[in-house]
């Protein structure tokens, strides 16, 4: 017992020693706040039109401004952040639960099984993020479910690389022989005793992969293959922005903003959760 207390203390100390990861997991909070709570705090219909206040610079009035239809892009912003987080939370959740069980899979049967599956992961993983994510969105179509189907396909291969490698160290210790000696079935020792092992790591990288699905979603929506207008997202929003650059720049630069600054906490809070997942910590 006093070994676990000891143990979570250094874990503790680990993460809050991490001053990066303690100013990420503050400010995403603070956008996962906001994006649940923006219903009730974005200050305007963020469809709604006003030809009077068309591409009206930051004021006390709008906050950060107008875009070309008079729309408030503050109000914007909070719903499409909304979108982001949204996409980034289910396709990070399925590529996870996805990829995971392929590699771990592919690793325990060996054989045909694992050649099967690791070689069509080489295959995924052969295309560059956005050039597949292009391909998949031109065969799907445009959409919100489309653009998280896209996005959990590109994430299923790196969840499968990264629980395939322990996994083939794993199955080979004694107490899996063990395991398998008393007859438990293969599901129960790969959840029971092989998952567990490997989920700390798994539970890093998903928050830093976190970000790399929500710098997806802005690409795509950006190329106009994402969620179509007049829906806000990020990236559609920054790409609006574009041709007015040089004179209304805030159109553009806030979502951008936006963008940074979410993928940004959420690579720092995986950086703290790495720190806490090295082995050194539990010597």
């Amino acid at each position: 017992m006093a070994t676990q207390v000891s143990r979570r203390r250094r874990i503790a100390r680990t993460f809050l020693e991490n001053r990066a990861s303690i100013i990420g997991g503050i400010i995403a909070l603070i956008i996962i706040l906001m994006a649940t709570l923006t219903p009730w705090i974005s200050p305007y219909d963020p469809l709604k039109q006003n030809v009077y206040h068309r591409l009206t610079p930051p004021e006390p009035t709008h906050t950060l401004g107008t875009d070309l239809y008079g729309r408030d892009i503050l109000s914007r912003v909070l719903w499409g952040l909304r979108v982001s987080l949204l996409v980034g939370t289910i396709s990070v959740l399925f590529g996870m639960i996805i990829g995971t069980g392929m590699g771990m899979v592919a690793a325990y049967k060996g054989g045909k099984v694992e050649a099967a599956i690791m070689r069509a992961i080489d295959i995924l993983m052969s295309f560059p993020d956005e050039v597949f994510g292009i391909m998949v969105m031109i065969v799907l179509g445009s959409g919100l479910r489309n653009v998280i189907i896209a996005i959990t396909i590109l994430m299923i291969p790196r969840f499968a690389r990264l629980a395939h490698a322990p996994t083939l160290a794993l199955k080979e210790k004694d107490y899996i022989s063990a395991a398998r000696s008393i007859g438990m079935d293969d599901f129960r020792i790969i959840t029971r005793h092989l998952l567990p092992n490997i989920f700390g790591e798994i539970l890093v990288m998903s928050t830093l992969w976190f970000g790399t699905a929500i710098r997806l979603e802005a690409s795509l929506s950006f190329l106009g293959l994402g969620v179509p207008p007049p829906t806000p997202t990020l990236g559609n929003m920054v790409r609006d922005g574009v041709d007015y650059l040089g004179y209304a720049p805030w159109i553009s630069i806030f979502p951008g903003l936006t963008i940074l600054i979410t993928v940004f906490a959420f690579n720092m809070i995986g950086d703290g959760l790495r720190d806490i997942s090295d082995p050194k910590l539990y010597a």
